[in-house]
């Protein structure tokens, strides 16, 4: 049973964004300070990452760990709700699909692909040297002509 009325869980869903989140800033402003440069959620790929490194052919995902629903167990911000279970397993397993369908098409394409969990947020550090590992050197991709 839901602990909120439907009225209140409505407005509650309604003010979660599907870009420019949190993380998803965190990231962007990592990858800034670094030297990189990037685009931002671009229609023309399969599932419109969230940062795009065109001459790199790479992009990165920041997902949100309860609505992709991050595999690792030590995650508590990915546990499914107890109230209204089908809806939230069918909606959270749609998510889960379209992802890895969004992965492959990009992998297909010649894109390499970083995920950065919102969990995996809270450690700059250790998120910068994936970011960097990811990329690679700056300056060596720019464009000339």
């Amino acid at each position: 049973m839901d602990t909120v009325s439907r009225k209140r869980r409505s407005a509650n869903m309604a003010r979660i964004r599907s870009k420019d989140t949190s993380p998803e800033l965190l990231v962007r402003k990592a990858v800034h300070s670094m030297g990189y440069r990037f685009r931002l959620h671009s229609k023309q790929l399969p599932g419109k990452p969230d940062l795009v490194f065109t001459s790199r052919r790479r992009v990165i995902f920041v997902h949100g760990c309860f609505w992709h629903q991050h595999p690792k167990e030590e995650c508590l911000d990915s546990r499914r709700p107890k109230s209204n279970i089908g809806y939230w397993h069918a909606k959270l397993e749609r998510n889960v699909e379209r992802d890895a369908v969004n992965i492959a098409s990009l992998r297909k394409l010649g894109w390499r692909v970083l995920l950065i969990w919102d969990c995996e947020t809270r450690d700059r550090k250790k998120l910068e040297r994936r970011i960097a590992h990811f990329l690679g050197p700056r300056g060596i991709h720019k464009r000339t002509g």
